[in-house]
């Protein structure tokens, strides 16, 4: 079966929701968003392929349509301590935040759910950091 990834920042673009950013990082907005990315992997996951999207899903709501809707549905969650976040820091989400030049981050004044019954958590702990490739092994061993 053919495989499709999708990227969360890069769909962010496609569904113009880089555009007026400070009014997309809602969490109505954000839950939108969430729902027209599953729309989407429902849609293509009805041709015949396997999609893998890595988004940042925050909202129970969400992670219940996708139950719900997707078919073989699995969800992996990256459960990382925000001082990890704030420091890897790629985009400088923290600092501008840290700064008053950025609202609606997740985890500070945006709260997010986590998810209730993902079928992988991988859970950061300091002494043992998982890399992308344990991961990927680990899920594909028990699918």
């Amino acid at each position: 079966m053919p495989v499709i990834s999708l990227d969360g920042d890069q769909l962010r673009g496609v569904f113009g929701s880089t555009l007026n950013s400070k009014k997309n990082h809602s969490r109505e907005s954000r839950i939108s968003l969430a729902m027209q990315y599953a729309q989407l992997c429902q849609l293509i996951s009805s041709q015949g392929m396997t999609v893998v999207i890595a988004t940042i899903s925050m909202f129970n709501e969400v992670h219940r349509w996708n139950r719900e809707n997707l078919t073989n549905y699995l969800e992996v969650f990256l459960k990382v301590p925000l001082r990890e976040l704030r420091r890897r820091d790629p985009k400088d989400i923290y600092k501008r935040y840290d700064a008053g030049k950025l609202k609606y981050v997740a985890g500070l004044d945006l709260l997010v759910d986590e998810p209730k019954t993902s079928d992988w958590l991988f859970d950061f702990n300091f002494d043992k950091q998982y890399t992308v490739e344990y991961m990927a092994k680990k899920i594909t061993e028990n699918l």
